[in-house]
């Protein structure tokens, strides 16, 4: 068994965003070609099986990937309880998985419609059963991970191009899509036995990891309320064309907020190696330019996808897919929400162990999500799921500014975020203009995308020099010394 050893945290979070970044970009890469292949129906067809699917993983998985990765970490340093705990937490993953499996099959021999995109999605089913994931980020072998996943989402990508050739072939979309996550787990038990050796599990062990495992649990299964049950209820409530048009439309929306939710993800240790000493001037000033920064582009990603999105939609999906780029207007105002959230939950409730204002926020946020998708879904569709989520986002934002106004410079926050705004206007004004002169193509999106995109960076970048932004300022300085030692070259 190897000695473990901590790799670097840059590289780490190199590995962990190129891999996210991967995830999104590589099905994005393939939506135009499934979306004229299969079409909108097809597309919430898989959309639809998918979405039921993954809440028997998310069932099976518990709170396992962040309890698993810090109880591995606690362990790593010794050999003995790092065996212990690895195979009492993966015994007891597999048990509730098996369970969840059984269940899924309950549910596919209940089907009274065509099951069979059911039945292949067992397949994606059985991957969550064999997700060790967890036991690898906690000894920190991200690059394997990472090597591993890339090369099999790659090969996936190909065999959707090779394979799926018209709309008959949705099946097999299902097929290479639940196969692929079969397989990127099955790849993680090959070099187990170099890192950790079986031991019997032990039943009081196990007992012991059940209660953090649940608690972890709250708000997975809260937050997938809004993110997955937005689709089953369009599938079950209105049509999978409907399901279609939703899901192209949040694959957008959900390529910006990663760049943005990674931020969060590397400033988390520093805070909370911040509140742990006690620095809380040095908290204070990271998380205002933190604030700064992050709603400087969350303002660019909501103003610029809500100009382009009607123009964007039919030229990359087809014709077929207009309704996607209204979607994506409206989804785009959950942006700011988000973003501004973010920043609280990762560098502050989190670093200072706030568990609770962060779960009743994510819980708040759910049931308002439900209630609205209940009552607007099977009256007008996919927009009835886009005003929950809008409405969802807004509750826990709003929620955690509340719990944390007396915490926290909530107006500093605010007189940091707004300054963007009107940049926005501008932007969003002369992308529609564009949009009106040219009505579509690729000539109005390269236009919109290069003449807004350039006002706002433009405008945004006199607005740090004027107030005198320490960060922008040592960057410009950096900038003028490379080149002019490159030009004295």
């Amino acid at each position: 068994m190897k000695t473990q050893k901590t790799s670097s945290v840059k590289k780490n979070f190199a590995y962990q965003m190129i891999y996210e970044v991967l995830v999104l970009i590589l099905p994005f890469v393939t939506s135009p070609y499934i979306a004229r292949v299969i079409g909108a129906e097809g597309l919430g067809t898989y959309s639809y099986s998918y979405s039921v699917a993954y809440y028997f993983v998310l069932f099976s998985l518990l709170g396992i990937k962040n309890y698993g990765n810090r109880e591995i970490a606690k362990a790593r340093d010794d050999s003995a309880k790092l065996n212990k705990t690895f195979v009492n937490i993966a015994t007891l993953h597999i048990l509730i998985s098996i369970v969840c499996v059984l269940a899924y099959i309950g549910y596919i021999i209940s089907l009274k419609q065509v099951r069979i995109y059911a039945e292949i999605q067992t397949l994606y089913v059985l991957s969550g059963l064999l997700d060790i994931s967890w036991f690898y980020f906690g000894i920190e072998r991200f690059k394997m991970i990472v090597t591993r996943n890339t090369i099999i989402k790659i090969i996936n990508v190909i065999c959707v191009f090779v394979f799926v050739r018209s709309a008959d072939d949705l099946w097999k979309y299902c097929l290479i899509m639940a196969l692929g996550n079969l397989i990127s787990q099955i790849a993680l038990w090959v070099p187990l036995r170099r890192y950790v050796e079986f031991v019997r599990p032990d039943w009081a062990s196990m007992k012991k990891h059940m209660k953090p495992l649940t608690i972890l649990f709250i708000p997975a299964i809260a937050v997938s309320m809004y993110k997955y049950m937005d689709k089953i209820m369009i599938g079950a409530f209105s049509s999978k064309t409907e399901l279609g048009y939703y899901e192209n439309a949040e694959k957008v929306i959900n390529i910006p907020m990663t760049v943005i939710t990674s931020f969060g993800t590397v400033m988390l240790p520093k805070m909370s190696n911040l509140t742990a000493s006690s620095n809380h001037n040095s908290a204070e000033r990271y998380m205002t330019l933190s604030m700064e920064f992050v709603m400087c582009l969350a303002t660019a990603f909501t103003f610029g996808l809500a100009g382009v999105g009607t123009v964007f939609a039919p030229f990359f999906w087809g014709k077929e897919f207009t309704v996607s780029g209204q979607l994506i207007m409206g989804l785009a105002l959950t942006i700011p929400f988000i973003s501004f959230a973010n920043v609280i939950r990762t560098q502050y409730l989190i670093p200072t162990s706030k568990d609770r204002e962060y779960i009743t926020s994510v819980i708040a946020g759910a049931v308002v999500n439900l209630c609205i998708n209940g009552l607007l879904i099977p009256q007008i569709g996919a927009f009835g799921a886009m005003i929950g989520t809008i409405a969802a986002e807004m509750i826990v934002c709003i929620w955690q500014v509340i719990v944390v106004r007396k915490e926290l410079p909530i107006r500093k926050f605010l007189s940091v975020s707004v300054p963007f705004i009107p940049f926005g206007i501008l932007m969003f004004a002369v992308i529609i203009g564009i949009k009106i002169i040219f009505k579509s193509g690729i000539e109005a999106l390269l236009l919109q995308v290069v003449l807004g995109g350039g006002l706002y960076l433009g405008l945004c970048l006199w607005y740090f020099v004027k107030t005198q932004n320490e960060v922008v300022l040592r960057m410009i300085k950096t900038a003028k010394k490379r080149f002019l030692k490159n030009n004295q070259l």
